[in-house]
């Protein structure tokens, strides 16, 4: 599984295509229904430059029109050097496929946020040629949705939602609406959720709260992280006993071992290393034996 907020930030797109005209017009940009959506190759690369390449391309088709294309871009923090990026991949899908491109920029901090939403005007200062405008979904105008019945009208905005506010401090009413708004939902409907999340949260503090929650509230689930949380308890199972084994044959033996024995025995997660104690557990003179070869 990869855990990355980068991969989540614009792979939900993909996921579920519809999301953007409900979170374009949150911010304030309201689009037609289209007829169909398809994700088109992300490589921007020209025949000799730099290689370039979009997190996310899709083509939003219309009935009337050939639609638009929609850039996604996951953007963990500033990088002055971004804006040129962004530019031309503008201008380079214009000239490909001569159909309207719009960039999505997501962000889970509010100053990287407000950073990418500032229009960037590209040539003299007498009349730009280009003005770069992006849309930026971020925590400082997506919902934050801490009710069950809201998270379970949109589940993929309100997955989207809570990767953007992985840093609020209402994180974990958020993924508790979310988790209590999956049960019950079909699997192919809850494990791709679990999984966008999960990569979204990255290695904050709130991806532990999300755990917590698969591991009791979704467990029954499939999903990659649903297995990888039974597979750690399985393995903590099986832990736990043989440390339980490896105290059991010191007592039947008649061997005390002391609260710094028991603290060292009980807090070792090596399997390897509690099956040699159990070994010399049978034939140690005394407890502190059975750490003699470490």
């Amino acid at each position: 599984m990869v855990s990355s907020p980068h991969e989540a930030m614009h792979r939900i797109f993909q996921e579920y295509p519809k999301l953007f005209s409900r979170v374009a017009e949150m911010l304030g940009v309201k689009f037609p229904p289209f007829a169909s959506v398809s994700i088109l190759s992300t490589d921007l690369t020209e025949v000799r430059p730099i290689e370039r390449r979009v997190d996310t391309l899709l083509h939003f088709e219309s009935e009337k029109d050939g639609g638009l294309l929609l850039a996604i871009e996951a953007q963990g923090k500033k990088d002055l050097a971004k804006p040129a990026s962004w530019a031309y991949y503008a201008t380079y899908l214009y000239a490909k496929y001569q159909l309207p491109p719009l960039l999505l920029v997501v962000c889970q901090d509010r100053a990287t946020a407000e950073w990418a939403e500032r229009p960037v005007l590209i040539g003299p200062a007498q009349w730009a040629t280009l003005t770069l405008r992006p849309l930026v979904a971020g925590p400082h105008n997506m919902p934050v949705i801490t009710k069950e019945a809201e998270a379970r009208k949109d589940l993929a905005l309100a997955t989207l939602a809570a990767i953007t506010h992985a840093a609020n401090p209402s994180v974990d009413a958020i993924l508790k609406a979310l988790s209590n708004a999956l049960r019950g939902e079909p699997e192919d409907i809850v494990n791709p959720v679990i999984e966008f999340t999960a990569q979204g949260l990255g290695d904050r503090p709130a991806a532990e709260i999300w755990r917590n929650l698969v591991a009791v509230d979704l467990s029954f689930y499939k999903s990659p992280l649903s297995e990888e949380l039974r597979d750690e308890g399985r393995e903590q199972g099986e832990v736990k006993r043989a440390a339980e084994d490896v105290l059991l044959v010191l007592e039947q033996r008649g061997l005390t071992a002391s609260d710094q024995i028991r603290e060292r025995i009980t807090g070792c997660a090596d399997p390897e290393l509690l099956s040699r104690w159990l070994i010399r557990a049978v034939t140690a003179t005394s407890a502190e034996g059975i750490f003699e070869e470490e």
